[in-house]
């Protein structure tokens, strides 16, 4: 009997950048559950808890930092890891997207030689806490 893969949900607007992330996700034993607009993934989110979220900042409704907020406001969206990845890229950013209550941070574009492995990391690191 296979192990149920795990959930990854991710909430990018980018059709092409939420297929790389599902191939990379599907090749490495993940089951990538997709959203374009915020609101549809936090709604999905009240009723289920993937392994982690992938959240890009800049979304056509609500913008990853009012996710984030919206999520955090329950002790299970306070223990849900959540990773930002965005295309903003400076030295500064990290700790701004820290500071807002994320558990990590990747900036676009991905490495995809190392993204499973940032995102293992991030987990892990949530995990231990």
């Amino acid at each position: 009997m296979t192990e149920q893969a795990a959930t990854v949900c991710i909430i990018e607007d980018s059709e092409a950048i939420r297929r790389l992330f599902g191939i990379i996700l599907k090749k490495n034993g993940y089951e990538p559950v997709e959203f374009d607009i915020g609101q549809s993934a936090v709604n999905w989110l009240k009723d289920n808890k993937p392994a982690v979220v992938l959240c890009d900042d800049i979304l056509p409704d609500i913008n990853g930092s009012e996710i984030i907020k919206i999520l955090r406001q329950t002790s299970e969206g306070r223990q849900q890891c959540v990773i930002a990845i965005t295309g903003y890229a400076l030295t500064t950013d990290r700790e701004r997207y820290i500071a807002m209550g994320f558990d990590g941070y990747i900036p676009k574009p991905i490495n995809t030689s190392t993204f499973i492995d940032e995102i293992r990391e991030i987990i892990a690191s949530k995990q231990s806490k």
